[in-house]
């Protein structure tokens, strides 16, 4: 009995959206701003890091001998330091 009914029930499926495509739907409401609209952010450059020189000198090592040394930083801050010490050492020579 229930393979009788289930055409029936197919057929009303397909009025019933037939019936949803014609039935008035309602006019959409225009949505209201609930805040003003934000102005676009900057985003805030990270802070430049510092130059960092280092000295490094071995503990066996005469105090005159310069060791190694490690400079960081921008690019145009490390050339600036080589720079200066470049002139420090002419000037001892």
């Amino acid at each position: 009995m229930a393979t009788a009914f289930l055409p029936f029930a197919h057929l009303f499926e397909a009025f019933h959206g037939l019936m949803a495509w014609f039935a008035p739907r309602p006019a959409p409401v225009p949505r209201q701003a609930t805040h003003q609209p934000r102005p676009a952010q900057r985003i805030a450059a990270p802070a430049a890091k510092p130059l960092r020189v280092l000295r490094v000198v071995e503990p066996c090592a005469p105090r005159a001998v310069a060791g190694r040394m490690v400079i960081s930083g921008r690019m145009a801050d490390v050339c600036a330091e080589l720079d200066r010490l470049a002139a420090q050492e002419a000037m001892r020579a």
